[in-house]
């Protein structure tokens, strides 16, 4: 595959990126190493090589789910700096 000119321009459109032609030059440097390398894993032998689905043989240890004690409204609201009761109040953050 040819990096080219038009090629940087397309995938710099499609990220919503601009670039300076230093840039761009050194991109396309990038690109093309990044292409050739995986052109030469190509080359590769996997014939009877099984799909790696995770690097480690480690395995997730999951809790078993249960239901457990909750908080109530009162117990969380006293806790809270600024409440009416029923919810936390905090400072508006969105303006118009």
């Amino acid at each position: 595959m040819e990096v080219n000119d038009q090629l940087i321009e397309k995938l710099a459109h499609l990220a919503r990126l601009s670039f300076t032609d230093l840039e761009k030059d050194s991109i396309k440097t990038d690109l093309q190493r990044m292409i050739s390398f995986v052109q030469k894993m190509e080359e590769v032998n996997t014939d009877n090589v099984e799909p790696l689905l995770h690097i480690t043989e480690a395995k997730n240890v999951l809790r078993e789910d249960k239901v457990t004690g909750t908080v109530t409204t009162f117990e969380a609201m006293r806790n809270a700096p600024v409440n009416d009761g029923h919810f936390f109040k905090v400072p508006k953050v969105i303006r118009k």
